[in-house]
């Protein structure tokens, strides 16, 4: 799946012959087998080439000074023109084997390409981007398999006049770092499809949606389930037939289960109405019976949900008021009645608890705190993290970090996306459509979304112990086709979401998809 030289050229197409990113390291380079001053202390500040480290193109934009993530000192990359610089340090006498560099950094943004990078190990060049945090500091790791018992660690940046990078405390050691899941949600192809939706390759063809995300690496799709939704989509028939599609694909499947027959999140958890008069008791019984009804029925035919999300964005709780938070052990049972459903039908699926709290550390450990004080049973957490709502980069990989340790369970972005334009294709407004409510650094551009993705997965990728499972795009394929509007009660509802799928206006894959051959 993954595929690096694809994903590379498409993120960085501007990279100038001159910067010699694979030429071998100068004579002058110092060769260690441990890396040497990767906490940027040994000279103090103002030092031009730290010790240990050799430098590249123009040098003057390279240079220690002070505050460092941790100790006294960083390196930083600026200067007042444009510039384009390497900071690096040759390894040889390495044991060969897999490695993982850790790097913390910061960056102003608008740079042409600044990144981290190992090559010269043996196999292809690895890097990962620095994401935009002009504030809080980022881990970031990059992995790579040393076959020729040398590498090179390399600090690059292709910059405009003013922008700026801080990275601090590198360590390289043996390990190894990836992400599994490359996903996105999308349930929105039967009804587009049904009312004329087309989607078509990057050169125009058309072609099935899955197989055009396939191709680009997407490996699971996610998909959501209403108990009788008014427009008739959604429901138990449309995902068991939208489930074959997904499988015939080879991509692995997360269902979503809403309990309700319309959008459930923070804002809104309505019963769905077949269960609108029922006791507490029975609200049990009904989340058993309808989740072990959908995944026995997928898996009767072939297509065993792989995951399976018990709730759907429940900060508060769902099925309200009887499964609100403000009745824990009500919820709870709930929850564990999903969950006994599930492993009733497929003891190896995952389990997962959904909350929209991404860059909220504090919201998340109340939740999932009180979760597990009331017995809740469950697999796997994810966590909607779009960043115009949730909180900064920093706060979200705080948030994703914790909830990985603190409850020692793997985790995920169940969703998140970015606008690649403003405007609308449709008549309804676009739910994000003002430069005001961007993220910094990220603008709405086919490069601004697809530096956003590539930079959520580095997070993921980056979460200690191997517990970042990765990341699910929401609604790839919501593009705009008449009739296929947000309110399944009202066939001339809008789409506010058109500026965010990841086909275009004219229905062509965006540069976008590239994220999905992430690591």
């Amino acid at each position: 799946m993954f595929h690096p030289r694809r994903t590379l050229r498409a993120l960085l197409p501007p990279l100038a012959a001159g910067l010699a990113l694979t030429a071998l390291p100068a004579q002058t380079a110092q060769a260690a087998s441990t890396l040497t001053n990767g906490g940027f202390e040994t000279d103090g500040t103002g030092t031009g080439t730290p010790g240990g480290w050799s430098e590249y193109g123009s040098t003057a934009a390279s240079f220690t000074e002070a505050g460092g993530h941790s100790g006294g000192y960083r390196l930083s990359h600026w200067a007042s023109t444009a510039y384009k610089v390497e900071t690096y340090q040759y390894l040889s006498g390495l044991t060969n084997g897999t490695y993982k560099l850790t790097a913390w950094v910061r960056s102003g943004g608008g740079q042409n390409a600044a990144y981290i990078a190992l090559k010269n190990c043996g196999g292809a060049e690895q890097r990962t981007d620095i994401p935009v945090s002009a504030s809080g500091w980022l881990r970031i790791v990059v992995p790579v398999k040393v076959t020729t018992n040398q590498c090179t660690i390399s600090v690059n940046s292709d910059a405009n006049a003013g922008n700026w990078i801080n990275v601090d405390d590198l360590t390289f050691t043996p390990g190894t770092s990836g992400t599994t899941i490359h996903g996105a949600d999308v349930s929105s192809i039967a009804k587009s499809e049904a009312l004329g939706g087309v989607y078509r390759t990057g050169s125009g063809t058309t072609a099935d949606p899955l197989a055009i995300m396939k191709s680009a690496g997407m490996n699971y799709a996610r998909l959501k389930v209403w108990v009788n939704p008014a427009d008739g989509y959604n429901n138990k028939t449309r995902v068991l037939a939208l489930a074959k599609r997904v499988k015939a694909q080879g991509m692995k499947l997360l269902v979503d289960f809403h309990y309700s027959d319309t959008w459930a999140d923070p804002g809104a958890q309505s019963k769905p109405a077949a269960w609108a008069g029922h006791s507490y008791s029975e609200l049990k019984t009904d989340v058993y019976n309808h989740t072990y009804d959908v995944l026995n029925a997928l898996k009767a035919q072939g297509t065993t949900a792989d995951m399976v999300q018990v709730g759907n964005e429940i900060n508060g709780g769902m099925l309200w008021n009887e499964g609100s938070t403000n009745n824990w052990p009500q919820l709870a049972g709930l929850l564990n009645s999903g969950y006994d459903a599930v492993k009733a039908v497929s003891s190896s699926t995952t389990v997962a608890l959904h909350l929209a709290k991404g860059g909220d550390l504090t919201g998340t450990r109340w939740w999932f705190d009180s979760a597990v004080a009331n017995g809740v049973r469950f697999d796997a957490i994810g966590l909607s993290y779009y960043g115009y709502w949730h909180g900064s980069l920093y706060d979200f990989q705080t948030t994703l970090d914790d909830a990985a340790a603190r409850y020692g369970k793997p985790v995920f972005v169940a969703e998140t996306a970015y606008p690649f334009r403003l405007d609308s294709e449709d008549a309804h407004e676009n739910i994000i459509d003002l430069p005001g409510e961007l993220v910094a650094g990220y603008p709405a551009t086919t490069a601004g979304q697809t530096r956003w993705m590539n930079d959520i997965a580095s997070i993921v990728e980056a979460v200690p112990n191997g517990r970042g499972l990765g990341v699910f795009y929401w609604e790839a394929t919501w593009t705009a086709v008449n009739g296929n509007g947000w309110d399944p009660t009202d066939p001339s509802s809008g789409n506010g979401w058109e500026n965010q799928a990841l086909f275009g206006y004219d229905d062509r894959a965006l540069p976008a998809m590239a994220w999905f051959g992430h690591r």
